[in-house]
């Protein structure tokens, strides 16, 4: 199995499908099945629906669960769409539990639940335990296939077994000691087997003081767990220590894929609307509420500027800087707004810190405002040759950078603390907060000034 490059990639692509439309299965198998899984994945989604369906004949359901496992969703439905209930029960039984797990969890139970029911008992069993767990928990996401050995076994009997069932287990790096109850007793690596004297017991190269994750912990503290040890696995367990399963690092890998996704769309306001197979209305469903709420919210921003109408019927000029210093507090609050959020999420920010934080924030907004504050000051001088405008305008915009740095740090730990999530503290909503203000600011500074303009 080797991976593609660049110059090879059309060359095999062209062998793979020549084969396939010569119904070559002996040339089609050999150079199909030497490739990465990602390679033949790659290939397998230019298919039409024919070329499809001679890889479903040329390739045994086993073979073929490797591709189904590493597809997108949207390719998974098409699959079992086309392929027979026989094939495909088949296929879900030599997949990784997790995996297969994966694929029902998003499609609806009625469908689910009939391919459980053509696929083999134990497993169908097995599958249905993982579902019946919280989707946001880490027993949802943790597989059967590993490899366990008792603490009188040796070394050499483990390495034995690890050759004999290694094929089907997800990761081999790994082999859990549990006692004749299946009480997990510790770990020990494939290295630690590999440089050990061959007679070696397992309980005296085993590592006891192994991490261990609850069920019910969610899969967000799972990915850090994982990276604070530099786990490639770690085993999930009851109360009692009972081992229940693992979790290997892809699967954290996807953990992470998912977060990011959902805090990407809380913080942009389109949660659950960012699948791109999502349909128009689907997708204006979920997103127009958000942006009612923040038309309505920008109402507040009209009434701020009908506040002072006098103050822009008089110097209608400084209605021309407006979008600019509006701009310019949305984009360092939301700026603020990025190093909160991810503050959070990383765990690194301290409530004793919070008003160290604070004033480095403002700080930097207040440094960042100055230099604004110099170069439009420059800039309205030589074009509008009216230095009183200036010091309005540059004073306004150190003010408003100034806080709105604040602003864009401090409301995230604010929802936080109330058992919100931060994410939803998005740009948008951030944006319209610093608008609302730096209009007052402004025309309030403008108003002062009056006189002078």
């Amino acid at each position: 199995m080797f991976r593609l490059d660049k110059e090879n990639r059309e060359r095999y692509t062209k062998n793979i499908i020549k084969a396939l439309n010569e119904n070559d299965k002996e040339e089609f198998r050999e150079s199909y099945l030497e490739l990465h899984p990602s390679d033949q994945v790659d290939i397998f989604i230019t298919l039409d629906k024919e070329g499809r369906e001679r890889v479903y004949m040329f390739l045994e359901p086993k073979e073929f669960a490797v591709i189904f496992s590493n597809l997108y969703f949207i390719h998974q439905q098409v699959c079992i769409e086309e392929l027979s209930d026989e094939y495909s029960s088949k296929m879900l039984n030599n997949m990784f539990t997790d995996d297969t797990v994966n694929f029902l969890k998003r499609i609806n139970q009625e469908e689910a639940k009939h391919i459980l029911d053509n696929m083999e008992k134990e497993k169908a069993e097995k599958i249905q335990m993982i579902l019946d767990y919280d989707l946001e928990t880490a027993g949802s996401v943790m597989t059967y296939e590993y490899i366990t050995a008792f603490p009188e076994e040796t070394a050499e009997n483990v390495l034995n077994k690890i050759r004999r069932e290694g094929s089907d287990a997800e990761i081999v790096y790994y082999t859990y000691v549990i006692d004749r109850k299946g009480y997990l007793m510790g770990v020990v690596t494939l290295k630690k087997l590999i440089i050990s004297d061959p007679n070696d017991a397992v309980r005296d190269i085993m590592h006891k003081h192994i991490v261990s994750i609850p069920a019910d912990m969610g899969q967000e503290d799972v990915g850090k767990i994982v990276q604070k040890y530099d786990l490639l696995a770690v085993p999930v367990v009851t109360e009692q220590n009972h081992l229940l399963g693992i979790i290997t690092v892809d699967d954290v890998m996807d953990i992470i894929e998912l977060q990011t996704t959902k805090s990407f769309g809380e913080f942009s306001t389109v949660k659950d609307a960012t699948e791109t197979d999502t349909s128009a209305f689907t997708a204006a469903k979920k997103r127009a509420p958000w942006i009612v709420f923040l038309m309505f919210a920008g109402l507040i921003t009209s009434g701020v500027i009908g506040q002072f109408e006098e103050t822009l019927e008089s110097v209608v000029v400084l209605a021309a800087f407006m979008p600019m210093l509006m701009d310019s507090g949305g984009n360092v609050g939301t700026q603020s707004l990025a190093v909160s959020v991810r503050g959070l999420a990383l765990g690194t920010i301290d409530v004793k810190d919070l008003w160290r934080m604070i004033r480095k924030e403002f700080s930097t907004g207040f440094l960042i405002g100055f230099i604004c504050m110099v170069l439009i000051s420059i800039l309205i001088l030589i074009f509008y040759g009216n230095i009183m405008l200036g010091v309005v305008v540059g004073l306004s915009i150190l003010v408003t950078l100034s806080i709105s740095a604040v602003i864009g740090l401090t409301f995230p730990l604010i929802l936080n603390k109330l058992k919100f999530d931060p994410a939803i503290a998005s740009g948008p909503f951030i944006t319209t907060i610093n608008d609302i203000i730096a209009l007052m600011i402004y025309f309030s500074i403008a108003t002062t000034f009056m006189n002078y303009l």
